[in-house]
């Protein structure tokens, strides 16, 4: 269950809507966040993917450092009805397949 957006976390959705490229938001985070919860945040993403690819948690947490905690949530989240790591890796698959068909026509 997700609560209710307030008007403060709208506005952060604009603002992170807002950002155009890999600088600004990285400025952005910089800004927002301390280094170890960017860095939480990008461990999370890899271990989002790591899980859809199939790999088991221990290989996920040598090659991460992740907790079995975190490894269990984000896996939860995967297949929860959340969806906001499948959005994120199903377009991030998506831009890569168009990038290397792109490279092949060339």
């Amino acid at each position: 269950m997700h609560p209710e957006p307030t008007p403060e976390t709208d506005f952060l959705f604009e603002a992170i809507l807002s950002l155009k490229t890999k600088e600004e938001c990285d400025a952005f985070l910089e800004d927002l966040c301390t280094i170890r919860e960017k860095n939480d945040m990008a461990q999370r993403l890899a271990v989002a993917v790591m899980l859809r690819k199939g790999i088991r948690y221990q290989a996920i947490s040598a090659e991460t450092g992740a907790s079995s905690a975190t490894i269990s949530r984000v896996s939860r989240c995967l297949s929860g009805s959340g969806g906001g790591y499948r959005t994120i890796l199903d377009r991030l698959d998506g831009e890569a397949k168009q990038k290397t068909e792109s490279k092949e026509t060339l």
